[in-house]
């Protein structure tokens, strides 16, 4: 179960939003998540609150109030092959949307298995 966290600045439209957050959840979904699978959120905040480099570490172009920030956390397993797929995926479909490639930064996190409890308290990977 990916938990996907999409940071922005204020304000952003609900269209910008959904193209993003439709974006990354087809990528999942080509990666093998089930369609179903879905959980999001998504956290806007001031601009001083999200402070970020412009350039950091050689973009071709600098950071602007467009940047997002993506959060995958999925459980473990998944290799450096499958990540580069879904992120290729995801950075084509997002510039077919007209989005700067450069203004986006995916950040992977994994959990192992027994750390998810869908509901109820149930660990079911346990």
């Amino acid at each position: 179960m990916p938990l996907i966290t999409l940071t922005v600045r204020k304000p952003k439209s609900a269209a910008f939003k959904t193209t993003v957050l439709d974006a990354v959840h087809a990528a999942l979904v080509s990666s093998g998540v089930p369609l179903t699978d879905k959980f999001q959120r998504v956290l806007e905040l001031d601009a001083e609150d999200f402070r970020v480099d412009p350039g950091y570490p050689d973009l071709q172009r600098e950071r602007g109030e467009d940047f997002v920030l993506i959060e995958i956390l999925w459980s473990v397993g998944r290799s450096a092959k499958v990540k580069k797929k879904l992120l290729d995926e995801l950075m084509n479909t997002l510039a077919k949307a007209n989005f700067d490639p450069e203004q986006v930064m995916v950040c992977f996190k994994e959990t192992a298995w027994e750390n998810w409890a869908f509901g109820g308290g149930r660990l079911i990977h346990t």
